[in-house]
């Protein structure tokens, strides 16, 4: 089996999780779920950044020590991973012990072979963003993200960065799709082309954090720290041939807002340690609130718990991944959700199976009719179409072209809708049986096919779906398209399984 290593960002525990935590795991969840029924060994990785200024600020302001305060907000990181059905391999904390190794040994390397030098810093920082800004890059006085910045001046050592600009240049020109999408990669050369400063890599202003190694004065650079959290999960200073096999990653999914230090900062840094790079870094866009930016101010943020309990969690994990083209900016709108739900999840997909199932219960003793092999070239177009699809479906994955993926899926929901209604079985059971048999059989099979294809989209209403037909778990993967149902097995009746929605 071939190795497929996915991440999300770590999130950043000084606030609750939002839509955006749940979108970006989603979207990666999709894609491991996918890559694991394609035949892949798939690491999927998320997990909780919890060192900083911005944490330790916010541990005092609620008067209690930054250990406690994280324990309890990671609870909620990990609680939305249960929420949200996430297939994730681990998850990883930042304050776990096993990251504090990983992180040392990569200072250690990065010191010893003199990427990282003593001095003094003096410049722009920005606590929210736990970033550091030049004077040309302030817009008004504030950061580009509309973060207040401050003027900071302290002892810090500096990861050499400078050094690092052309050999970065030469390595995006070689891998042209390692930044995606190419909008974003152009962001990066531009930054890059504009020259690079060496990095401030640690702070000793405040205490939150992973202490330098032989220098417990100084703490690491959030970042640096936040960053190495992808090779702590592979083995990283602790077990050399399982990092082997599992790193480099194959994909990195980030928010817009954080792709400079994936794709500049963490390539620099695994240079100097002379480790490979990951295969792709891929930045998706933003999401508003039904035409406004989301803010605490404007108390619009969209609690991702509250959702799915109002409207299903495959449903909602549906409307996110088909609604927007992945890699731009969304916008979010309960009205566009409930049309979603209800014209194609209940209409579209879930009439198709609620029709054909009752009425095979009615007409074929509630099993799977024979066929007889009497198939016409409309039956073979339906009961063959998503075998030879299958490539087009992973190139669409490749290419991060989720939204994509779930469009070619549903013209097959289509076509069967098509086929029913132009082929009539309820007009066929008087006067002509077989060809009835036949028909139902190619719906109950397309049903299959389609079953196991939403499993990566909305995996607890497809196994609903397959479990009409008794299927095992070895018979629900990928390489299962090819094969066809049997004929006489007994189909099993399922509720509902995409109630409609009423508008009140």
């Amino acid at each position: 089996m071939k190795n497929f290593y996915i991440t999300t960002p770590i999130y950043y525990v000084n606030d609750s999780p939002h839509i955006g935590h749940a979108y970006t795991s989603l979207c990666c969840d999709y894609i491991a779920r996918f890559k694991k029924l394609d035949g892949f060994n798939v690491r999927f990785l998320t997990g909780t950044d919890e060192h900083g200024q911005k944490v330790e600020n916010a541990a005092n302001a609620k008067q209690i020590k930054p250990k406690d305060f994280v324990d309890e907000v990671s609870k909620n990181f990990l609680k939305l991973t249960d929420f949200l059905n996430l297939s994730n391999s681990d998850f990883i904390r930042t304050t776990q012990q096993r990251h504090l190794n990983s992180c040392e040994y990569l200072w250690k390397k990065l010191y010893s072979e003199g990427h990282i030098y003593l001095d003094k810093y003096s410049g722009w920082y920005s606590v929210r963003d736990e970033a550091y800004f030049q004077e040309s890059e302030l817009i008004d006085g504030k950061a580009p993200t509309g973060a207040d910045v401050e003027w900071v001046e302290e002892p810090s050592y500096f990861f050499n960065l400078s050094k690092w600009k052309d050999k970065l240049l030469k390595f995006y020109q070689d891998n042209n799709n390692f930044i995606l999408p190419l909008s974003r990669r152009n962001e990066v050369l531009n930054f890059v082309r504009g020259g690079l400063k060496d990095l401030s890599v640690s702070r000793t202003s405040f205490n939150w954090g992973v202490k330098v190694p032989n220098d417990p004065n100084h703490i690491m650079y959030v970042w640096l720290d936040a960053l190495t959290n992808y090779i702590t999960y592979s083995g990283y200073g602790s077990n050399e041939k399982e990092f082997k096999n599992n790193w480099p990653a194959d994909l990195h999914i980030v928010g817009k807002d954080i792709l400079r230090f994936h794709a500049v900062y963490w390539p620099a840094f695994l240079m100097a340690a002379d480790l490979p790079l990951p295969k792709r870094v891929f930045a998706h866009g933003w999401w508003t609130n039904e035409g406004e930016k989301i803010s605490k101010s404007l108390g619009n943020v969209i609690d991702p718990f509250k959702l799915i309990e109002q409207y299903g969690l495959d449903q909602v994990r549906y409307f996110l991944l088909r609604e927007v083209p992945f890699g731009n900016d969304g916008d979010f709108s309960k009205s566009h959700l409930v049309q979603r739900i209800n014209s194609e999840l209940a209409n579209n997909l879930g009439n198709l199976v609620q029709r054909v199932v009752s009425f095979c219960l009615k007409n074929t003793m509630g099993k799977v009719p024979d066929h007889k092999n009497k198939f016409n070239k409309e039956d073979l177009e339906i009961i063959n179409s998503f075998e030879t699809e299958i490539s087009s479906l992973r190139n669409l994955i490749d290419q991060q072209k989720l939204d994509e993926s779930l469009k070619e899926i549903w013209i097959k929901i289509s076509k069967s809708n098509k086929y029913i209604d132009e082929q009539a079985p309820w007009n066929l059971k008087n006067d002509n049986a077989e060809r009835m048999n036949i028909v139902l059989y190619c719906l109950l099979e397309s049903i299959r096919q389609i079953g196991i294809l939403i499993q990566p989209i909305m995996p607890n209403s497809a196994n609903r779906i397959l479990d009409i037909f008794g299927l095992d778990s070895n018979q629900r993967n990928f390489n299962k398209l090819g094969t066809k149902l049997v004929v006489g097995i007994d189909l099993i009746k399922q509720d509902v399984i995409f109630p409609r929605i009423e508008n009140k």
